[in-house]
Formats: C-alpha cells, sequence, structure tokens
C-alpha cells in the first residue's frame, strides 16, 4: 500500500500518540513537535547501535535525530523473501552504498506463526539478527509489521489459520485483535532491543497497519498503537489511513511525509526498469515537501513458497534497484544520485515553496531553504518529445534541456561547503571533506553539459584535471561548462576563503556517477571512484582497508583521510601513486571477476505419483470432513458439510479429498464448487479414472492486470462428465486435488469472506443425490527448518520426495525434454555440484521452458527448499534465483520438481538449466542454510 502524506499520522501527531513521541529517548526528551527554528545544518552521524540515548522528534520539514535534521531516503527490503541471513547483509551493504540511509523492513506474520500462539523467530526467520546487520551497516530501520503488511502475500501476510481462529474479518470478531495484539507483542519484544532511542540498535520509526477498510472509526488501529506503547516501543509511530479516514486532527500537519515510490504493484510480472521514471517520480516527491522517502522495494526478492499473493509469480522484482539476483540495475543510477545528494547536502533538509522560476514547455517547481537562501529547481517533462528550454534563474536566463518523461534537478545561491553557486544546471551529487581537500561532485546524462557559475571575489587559480573542462572568470563568476561524456572530469579550485583548502570538483556522467562512492569513518571521509561497489572502509596506522566488488577489471582511484598513505583491496595490499588531484591512483587495476561455469542438469529419476486417486487407497488415517459449520469456512450449499481445507486445519499448498459413496447409476457429471483461486488447479478422478482437469482463470499470470487487486476470480465450477462404464451400482471413490491459489491481501477485495475460503465448497451430481463421506489431507506438519508456507499437501511432499537424502534409486531414468500425456502429478530429481571460486559471489537462476502450449506446473524444490512456482506458458518468466546459502556453490545440491499435468496436452519439462545471473568478484561471506534431508 502506497503510504502519501494523509497517513502518515504518527509524525503529524494524534490525540493517542502524538505526545507520546516526546518520550522519545526517554524522560524529559524535547516534545515530538520542535520547534521550526532548528537550523540547517550537518545531518546526524551514521547510526549505530552505539550504547547512547537518542532523541527522534520532528517539525515542519523533516525528521529531528538528536537535534539535526535527516531527510529519510529509505528502500524497501522484506527479509523474508530473502531467505538466507547471510545475504542479507550483501543487500543492505548495496544499499548503504547507493546512498539509502534507511531500510523499511516489513515482517510477515504467516511466515513466523505456523499456528495459534505458535511463533518463530530463529533460523531464516531471525529477526533480531536482521536488525542487528541494519545497524552494523549503517543503516536506520522503518519496522512494518503489519499486522496486515499487504506487499503481494499471501493474505496479506495474516497467517492461514486466523479466521478459524478469530473470524474472517479483522473487525468482525474481538478474537481477531487479541492475535493480534499478541502478534505484535512477539515483534515489540525483538525490536525494543533494537530501538536507536535507547542506543541498542538503528530501528527509528514504526508502523501500524491493521489493514482493515471497516475500521472506519479507527479503533482497532488505535488499540495496536497502545498496545506497541505499552511494549516500550518509544520510537515513532505511524499507520496507514486508507485515505484519511483515520488522520487525527487535533495536530497540525507537517510537510514531509512518508511517500512510496518505485516498484509499483501489479502486472504479475517484472515491471520494466526505467531510470528516467525513476528519477521524475523521485525528484517530483522532492518538489512536493516529502522528507520522508520510501522506495518500493528498492530490494524485490523471491516469494518463494507459498508465500506469494493471488496472481504473484515467485519473483518479486516489480523493477527494483537491487533486483531477484542481488544485481544493480539501471533503477539505481537516480536513486544513487539523489540518495548521496539528501545525505551530503544540507539545504535540501529544510525546503519550502517559492515562486516563480517557470520553464516553457516543462512542469516547475521552486524551493527555497529560508536559512541559507539557497534555492532548488525541479523540472519534470511530462511529454513524450525532449524539451529545452530556459530556465530564468540566478538574474539569467539558463539553457535546460530535459529528456522526454524525465526529470532534472538544478541549484541556484547555494553552498556547498566553501563555495557559493551562483546556479549549477548539473545535479549536484554530493560535497565532502577528504584530506587536505573539500571535494563536490556534479552529475548528468551523456549528451548533457554541466553549467555553473561560483561566486569568487577575486579570480580564483583553477587547474583543470581534464581538457573537456572550460572556464572563465567575468565580474566575480568563475562560469564553467563540462560536457558530460565518458569517466571523470574535473578542476581545482583555489581562491580567496579557499587558498588553504581547495575545492577539487568533479563532473562525472550517469554511469560513472554509480561508481563513486563516499563513506565516513572515525578518522574521516573518503571518497573512492572504480570498482562495482564499495561494502566497507576503515583506516588503521596509515592503511586504508576496502572491501567490495569487481565485475571487470578497474582501476582504484581514492581520495582518502589525512594521513593515509597505504590501501589494501579486499585484504591485499594495492600499489598506488598519488596524482595530481590529490587522490592515491592504484598502479595497476583490480582484478575483475573469474569467470563461473555451471554444470549441465543431468541424470534425472522420475516417478509419478497420485496414489490418492486410486479406489483402493487407505485412508482411514485422513481427517474426516464431517463439520456443518466453522469460522473461516462455509457450510456446502444443500447441507453439505464444510469442505473447506481452512476449517481442517490446512492452509497452504495442494489438498487432497476422497468421497466415498454407493450407486452411480444414474449419474451423468459432477458438478465440483472450488474457491480455488485465480489460477487454482482442480483435478479429479472417479475409481481411479481421470475426469478432467480445471483452472481457474488468472490474469496475473497472463501477464494482464493483478488478480491480487483486481479483475481475478476467486472461485470456480467444475463440470465433469462421467463415462458411461463407471455409472454403476456399488462402491465409488471420488478423488479430488485442488491446488488452491493464495488468499486475496486486502480485506476490501473478493476473497476474504468465509464464502470463498480455499479448498471444495460443494459437489454435486447430475442424475443422482448420493450421500458422499469425505475425508480429507492436506500438508503435514509445519517443517521445522523451513516453516509452514514451504510444503503442501501432495503424496512426494509427505513422503519427503522434495528432501536431500531421499533413495530415489529405484525411479526411472529419464532425460529433458519430456513429453508425457498423464493427469496427475510427476515427480524429477536429480544432483548437481557447481564449482564457484571462493571469492566469488555468483548469482544462480534455474531455468524451465517448453512449449508454450503444453498445459503443466512445477513446484520446485532447490535442497528441500520451496523455491517457487514455475507455470508453463505464463507471460513474463523468469529464471527461478537460487540464493547463495540455499545453493551451495561447491558443493552437492539436490533438485526436485513436482509436476502436475492434465491429459488434455503433453507435459514437460522441456528444457531444464541453470543460468548466471551475474558475478562478482568480492561479495560476503554466506553461512549455508540448514537443509535438512531424509
Amino acid at each position: 500500500m502506497a503510504l502519501s502524506r494523509r497517513t502518515f499520522s504518527a509524525l503529524a501527531g494524534s490525540a493517542a500518540l502524538g505526545l507520546a513521541l516526546g518520550g522519545s529517548g526517554g524522560p524529559g526528551a524535547p516534545a515530538a513537535f520542535a520547534a521550526r527554528g532548528v537550523p540547517t545544518g550537518p545531518p546526524p552521524p551514521v547510526p549505530a547501535a552505539d550504547g547512547r540515548r537518542h532523541t527522534v522528534a520532528f517539525d515542519h520539514y523533516s525528521l529531528l535525530v538528536d537535534g539535526r535534521r535527516l531527510v529519510l531516503w529509505s528502500g524497501e527490503m522484506h527479509p523474508f523473501r530473502l531467505p538466507s541471513p547471510g545475504l542479507w547483509r550483501d543487500v543492505l551493504q548495496k544499499m548503504r552504498a547507493h546512498g539509502y540511509n534507511a531500510v523499511t523492513a516489513r515482517v510477515a506474520w504467516n511466515y513466523h506463526s505456523a499456528a495459534p500462539g505458535t511463533y518463530d523467530f530463529t533460523g531464516v526467520r531471525d529477526l533480531g539478527l536482521f536488525l542487528r546487520t541494519a545497524a552494523e551497516t549503517g543503516l536506520y530501520v522503518v519496522l512494518r509489521p503489519g499486522p496486515r503488511i499487504g506487499a503481494d502475500v499471501d493474505g496479506g501476510g495474516l497467517p492461514g489459520w486466523l479466521p478459524a481462529a478469530a473470524g474472517a474479518s479483522p473487525t468482525a470478531d474481538p478474537g481477531y485483535a487479541r492475535h493480534a495484539e499478541e502478534w505484535l507483542g512477539r515483534v515489540d519484544a525483538i525490536a525494543a532491543r533494537h530501538l536507536y532511542t535507547r542506543g541498542d540498535g538503528t530501528v527509528l520509526l514504526y508502523q501500524v497497519d491493521s489493514g482493515a477498510a471497516a475500521d472506519t472509526g479507527g479503533a482497532l488501529v488505535s488499540r495496536l498503537l497502545d498496545k506497541v506503547r505499552a511494549d516500550g516501543i518509544d520510537v515513532p509511530l505511524f499507520h496507514g489511513d486508507r485515505g484519511g479516514r483515520w488522520m487525527p486532527q487535533s495536530f497540525p500537519r507537517p510537510a514531509g511525509f512518508l511517500s512510496d515510490t518505485g516498484g509499483g504493484h501489479g502486472t504479475g510480472a517484472p515491471r520494466a526498469r526505467d531510470a528516467a521514471a525513476v528519477r521524475r517520480a523521485q525528484l517530483t516527491d522532492l518538489a512536493g515537501g516529502i522528507a520522508l522517502h520510501n522506495v518500493y522495494p528498492a530490494f524485490g526478492g523471491t516469494s518463494w513458497g507459498w508465500l506469494p499473493g493471488p496472481g504473484m509469480p515467485a519473483s518479486y522484482d516489480h523493477g527494483a534497484a537491487i533486483d531477484e539476483g542481488r544485481q544493480v540495475t539501471a533503477e539505481m543510477v537516480p536513486a544513487h544520485q539523489i540518495g548521496h545528494m539528501l545525505r551530503h547536502l544540507p539545504d535540501f533538509a529544510k525546503l519550502e515553496r517559492a515562486g516563480g522560476a517557470s520553464a516553457r514547455g516543462l512542469t516547475t517547481y521552486h524551493l527555497r531553504n529560508p536559512d541559507t537562501g539557497g534555492r532548488v529547481h525541479i523540472l519534470r517533462n511530462d511529454s513524450d518529445k525532449d524539451v529545452s528550454s530556459l530556465l530564468p534563474a540566478a538574474g539569467e536566463d539558463l539553457p535546460v534541456t530535459v529528456p522526454a518523461r524525465d526529470a532534472r534537478l538544478a541549484v541556484t545561491g547555494m553552498r556547498l561547503g566553501l563555495l557559493r553557486v551562483r546556479y549549477s544546471t548539473a545535479h549536484p551529487m554530493l560535497y565532502l571533506s577528504a584530506g587536505p581537500l573539500d571535494i563536490v561532485v556534479f552529475c548528468g546524462r551523456r549528451g548533457d553539459s554541466a553549467r555553473l557559475a561560483l561566486e569568487a571575489a577575486g579570480e580564483p587559480m583553477v587547474t583543470r584535471l581534464s581538457q573537456q573542462v572550460a572556464y572563465v572568470y567575468e565580474r566575480r563568476l568563475v562560469r564553467i561548462t563540462v560536457p558530460f561524456g565518458t569517466g571523470l572530469a574535473g578542476a581545482r579550485v583555489e581562491a580567496g576563503e579557499t587558498v588553504d583548502r581547495p575545492v577539487l570538483m568533479l563532473f562525472a556522467d550517469d554511469r560513472t556517477s554509480s561508481r563513486l562512492w563516499p563513506y565516513e569513518t572515525p578518522s574521516g571521509s573518503l571518497l573512492v571512484c572504480g570498482p562495482r561497489l564499495l561494502r566497507t572502509a576503515a583506516v588503521q596506522g596509515a592503511t586504508l582497508h576496502l572491501t567490495g566488488d569487481t565485475v571487470e577489471a578497474t582501476r582504484l582511484e581514492v581520495w582518502p583521510p589525512h594521513g593515509v598513505t597505504a590501501v589494501t583491496w579486499n585484504g591485499r595490499p594495492v600499489r598506488t601513486v598519488r596524482t595530481g588531484s590529490g587522490s592515491l591512483r592504484s598502479v595497476a587495476p583490480l582484478a575483475g571477476v573469474a569467470k563461473v561455469e555451471l554444470p549441465v542438469l543431468g541424470g534425472w529419476r522420475a516417478r509419478a505419483e497420485s496414489p490418492e486417486s486410486a479406489p483402493g487407497f487407505d485412508d482411514s488415517a485422513w481427517r474426516t470432513a464431517d463439520l456443518a459449520s466453522a469460522d473461516g469456512g462455509t457450510a456446502g450449499a444443500r447441507k453439505q458439510p464444510v469442505l473447506s481445507a481452512d476449517a481442517y486445519g490446512f492452509h497452504y499448498g495442494a489438498v487432497w479429498y476422497r468421497g466415498a459413496f454407493t450407486d452411480a447409476s444414474g449419474i451423468g457429471s459432477v458438478s465440483l464448487e472450488h474457491g480455488a483461486g485465480p489460477g487454482g488447479l482442480l483435478m479429479a478422478w472417479l475409481d481411479g479414472e481421470p475426469l478432467g482437469t480445471h483452472q481457474v482463470p488468472d490474469p496475473g499470470h497472463e501477464g494482464g492486470a493483478d488478480a491480487g487487486h483486481k479483475g481475478g476470480a476467486e472461485a470456480g465450477t467444475a463440470v465433469l462428465a462421467v463415462p458411461p462404464h463407471l455409472r454403476t451400482g456399488g462402491r465409488h471413490v471420488l478423488a479430488v486435488l485442488v491446488r488452491p491459489a493464495a488468499r486475496a491481501q486486502d480485506d476490501t477485495a473478493p476473497g476474504t469472506a468465509a464464502g470463498a475460503a480455499r479448498g471444495l465448497a460443494a459437489v454435486d451430481f447430475a442424475g443422482g443425490e448420493p450421500r458422499v463421506r469425505w475425508r480429507i489431507q492436506g500438508a503435514g506438519p509445519a517443517d521445522p527448518v523451513r516453516g509452514p508456507l514451504n510444503n503442501g499437501g501432495l503424496h512426494g511432499e509427505r513422503e519427503g520426495w522434495h528432501l536431500p537424502g531421499f533413495p530415489d534409486g529405484g525411479w526411472d531414468k529419464v532425460s529433458f525434454p519430456r513429453a508425457v500425456r498423464r493427469q496427475g502429478v510427476t515427480w524429477y530429481r536429480t544432483t548437481f555440484k557447481p564449482s564457484v571460486a571462493a571469492g566469488t559471489d555468483a548469482s544462480v537462476g534455474l531455468v524451465l521452458d517448453d512449449d508454450p502450449h503444453r498445459e503443466w506446473r512445477a513446484q520446485v524444490f532447490l535442497n528441500g527448499w520451496n523455491l517457487g512456482e514455475y507455470v508453463n506458458g505464463a507471460a513474463g518468466r523468469r529464471p527461478l534465483v537460487l540464493p547463495d546459502g540455499i545453493l551451495r556453490t561447491r558443493d552437492t545440491n539436490t533438485l526436485a520438481l513436482a509436476v502436475l499435468s492434465g491429459a488434455d496436452t503433453e507435459a514437460g519439462p522441456g528444457r531444464v538449466r541453470l543460468t548466471l545471473l551475474g558475478s562478482a568478484a568480492g561479495g560476503v561471506p554466506v553461512v549455508p542454510v540448514s537443509s535438512p534431508g531424509r
């Protein structure tokens, strides 16, 4: 759910919690609404679990951390979408390096709770570990534990057992509030140990969102907010209001609010990446006075197992700046430039609207810092063609060009350290002091030019470090023009007040700007240029120790703090020379990544299952389906028993039904009403013979509207003919396999009412009314390591066919491509052993493909972990990511596929192969994720 200005209610203040915000930082802390006279100044230092008390407040312009202004530049990352804790550090380090100062983390209730009163925060669900890692990385945390988180997760993150335990609607039964309070209490017990206010961590903000559209008076969310406060969470709280209905009116509203920008929801396939669109959205938010930004998502990750919401594929990329395979995409460029700008240029933390300064053909915004007089001009092109215009600013008409559907930023009258910039049409990315230098970086698109004027009382000494830099001094202005090409251009300026501290001006095109890495250490700030990523920097004596990633061979250039004369990279000394710009530059390039060779997948073994369809199958241990009514389920039509899978405790994955009856002599067909949801699948057999399959239309899988938000059918009816030779007297068994889709994530959407519960709803027979005795079987107990969302109710899952070490030596040897015409489930297993060199971070994916007209789907298991579903022929399919940690990059892995198919077409797979999604020399140490087998 996107959050607008209206929804950041805690920072806007409320009678229930606005006053409580004054408690941040302990007794005697300043009120949450601080005086509006807080001056423009440097931001707070990089956050850490430093053991010190801190205050968090706000005013009309921004957050105030320990009395310093902070523009929050957060990216959303869901730890549950990366089930390899060792890789959390990798993503968080990439976020910080690219300019984010905070991470927003949602916590999915269903991921941690298999049953009422049961909660697990260990292993891949170790929330405390994630919060510690964020603090060690130097990122604030915005915590969003729901209870309903949305995020295209099954049921919006509510556990499958909740409707049966507390009522179908979040406001229909007080039991919901009790369970929600218990859930938040478990999260709070961990979060309270990581609060920035107490110095124990970096949790800075906390969102409560009941997600209940029916909570029109806000009673439920107020109760939950009170619960969180009572648990000792003393950082500012906020909640989503679904259109402002919960917005308290007792306090004034500040100008800065949390705004979700970026990924967007919706097509069931990853959105095309467009840096221009991201820049346009983010600069527009800045122009609107947004001082608390959340890019959604910054890292997409994988909706593995039974996590994904209706119509959602396993990939949750959504055009994220860091994609599912942990590779940085083109969308990171504007985030990198803007994030570092907001961090290093204090004027941006205190802006208000100013008038004038419009440019023809462009939507223009003009903002001013009331303390410094610095001005920001944001120019947005809403047309499909490039627009060149003149911006009247600083007493001149400045030529500007904005590409189609893009935006750009210019500044006037702004001080960058010792420089007073009369105007700049180039984007100022950062300013810092490194050793004896002040460094300022301007960036822009290749083919554009930087035009700027610096105020100087007398003619300065300007040393051109690049031939493309042109300058002239006239009327106390140094006018500089630099075309943005490839690489880095620079000039050194010494004049007047800067004579004792030269200013190094660097000009970088977009690509080069994303290879510039500022970093703050206790010994001072530094700037690194060249490698693909800078992870950490630390000064010990005269040596600067750097860690990071390279892809191609590249030279390393460093502007270090005072006293540094030597550099190491990933633990190895780097020979350097001192340059005319004051940097240390490597004599030889840093090595790139070695070639990664992936094994060919072969040695497959196969076994057909679905013994449950046979008439003689022993189902005596199955649950008898005989409930007349149940919370979370609906009594079937015409006095049939409740058949909802949830009513019998089966919430995820496939579920089997067996109905025994006598006398089918007059029955011509059977009608199966089911709540399988969009894309859900049903198969039926009578006395072991296939009757057919039925699939609910799924707009999401077809590349249309997101079925989880609009347009997807929740229920369907399969009408299947009974073959004449089965229309006999005596005992018969109707076997039905339902592979349901996820529950709708929004309680305003269809499917949250009990009538659309997953599984069968009613069964009717044309030509007869036999009395059917039903039994039901779904997933077994939750996997103690992999959690409740890993396994379903297939025979092979219950027997451990997906696990490492299962004895499959007696299975049939097969090879791909494969063409089988059979209704039911067929399992395929193989093992493989990659050989990825130590020190190489390789992101590996799995590709399945086949003739798109063949109808089949496969659940993919790697070392027992259910990594997602492949649906053949669906639009926008991407490789399934096999995350390092679950994937053993230098050891043996077990790959298992559970293929569901009907008899109408041949089923594959056609081809199954590994693919390299990206690699780098560097990375982080990754501890293997526990993957128990048989």
